[in-house]
């Protein structure tokens, strides 16, 4: 028995009869599946635009130069998240000021945001972690009071919900991911949606090279980027999008059933559902005992088989931040979850049998770790 960490859930046949459909057509890049995919995930999410990017962290780079943070900004980032989120605040010149995490949501801390917000705080990029829903509510609040521009970084959480409202569509901007770990997925690939049309018109000029079509040529009136989403890519988006209730339910009762098996384990942090949203279940991501080594964990695991990662990085702690001034350990919680989280297999086609055989091999090593 071999359990990857993820399986993608799409249509093969289907698929192969859409990329034959692209191949005769000739239209590779910027045609129909396009189009379709970004209407259904302007219909799914309720928002006016929806714009397909080449990852999401194209999306979150658009974000910030739509929303012209520059040098002298300051950008508040929670700071448990893959390297990405904090890269883009770099790569516009910008300094990421990095924010805590509560350890039961994994999302920002926002006692130790509104300690962290100066004179120079332009924006802020809230990670809703492993499709957990960050408190939206809460954070708009305290943006609004201090006139900050909101980026969600919901790579992880299509179909996740605060308060009724699907995360990503709080904020300014809301960006998501397609990666093969996601719930729907285009391989790479993101995208970007907003309510407001001056910023979506400035995306789809920057995402197409700083360019404005007229008539048979283009006029570029700005420094742009090529971060445009490939018509094959769009094409297996847009064959999942349909099913995203479905195979989020799958999801969902994979998680219920670990969470069953795995309650009531002394030292070990369990995801929730929230009591104010809806998780999608992107990840499954537990926090070790703290006297307990993760990775020599996950190395034992997977010589039984099973595939698991950490759960992500504590951004403060890595070397290309540390012109920032962050020593490790800055930032506690983030600190703690990056050296005990671990993620564990999640996918609808996961069998009950699997999940006993995770279980068991999860609570032989925390019972007895050196085994």
């Amino acid at each position: 028995m071999k359990i990857p960490l993820v399986k993608p859930e799409f249509d093969q046949r289907k698929l192969a009869r859409d990329l034959a459909k692209i191949a005769q057509s000739g239209i590779l890049t910027r045609g129909p599946y396009l189009a379709k995919f970004e209407n259904q995930l302007r219909n799914y999410l309720k928002v006016r635009y929806a714009l397909a990017t080449s990852s999401c962290t194209a999306a979150l780079h658009l974000a910030l130069a739509a929303a012209d943070i520059a040098s002298g900004d300051e950008v508040l980032v929670s700071d448990f998240s893959f390297p990405a989120t904090g890269n883009v605040v770099v790569q516009v010149g910008a300094k990421p000021v990095f924010v805590d995490i509560d350890l039961q949501t994994l999302c920002l801390n926002t006692e130790d945001l509104v300690k962290k917000i100066t004179a120079k705080s332009k924006a802020i990029i809230v990670v809703h972690a492993f499709g957990y829903p960050a408190k939206m509510s809460q954070i708009l609040a305290i943006a609004r009071q201090h006139h900050l521009f909101v980026i969600e970084d919901a790579a992880c959480a299509l179909g996740s919900k605060h308060q009724g409202k699907f995360c990503g569509t709080w904020g300014d901007i809301g960006c998501f991911s397609f990666h093969p770990r996601k719930n729907i997925t285009t391989g790479e690939g993101g995208a970007i949606v907003t309510n407001n049309l001056k910023i979506a018109q400035q995306i789809e000029i920057l995402r197409n090279h700083g360019g404005v079509k007229k008539g048979y040529q283009w006029e570029f009136v700005q420094t742009g980027f090529n971060y445009r989403l490939s018509e094959l890519q769009a094409a297996l988006g847009a064959q999942q999008m349909p099913q995203i209730v479905k195979i989020t339910r799958r999801r969902q009762k994979v998680a219920q059933k670990y969470l069953k098996a795995l309650k009531n384990i002394p030292g070990l942090i369990l995801p929730q559902e929230p009591k104010d949203g809806f998780f999608n279940w992107q990840s499954l991501v537990v926090l070790l005992p703290e006297n307990l080594n993760r990775d020599q964990i996950i190395k034992k695991l997977r010589r039984k088989n099973i595939e698991t990662v950490l759960g992500t990085y504590a951004m403060h702690s890595q070397k290309s931040f540390g012109k920032f001034g962050y020593k490790p350990g800055d930032l506690p919680n983030s600190y703690l979850a990056y050296r005990q989280s671990l993620t564990l297999p999640l996918y609808g086609q996961l069998t009950d049998k699997e999940i006993r055989y995770i279980v068991k091999e999860l609570k032989n090593l925390l019972k007895n770790p050196k085994s």
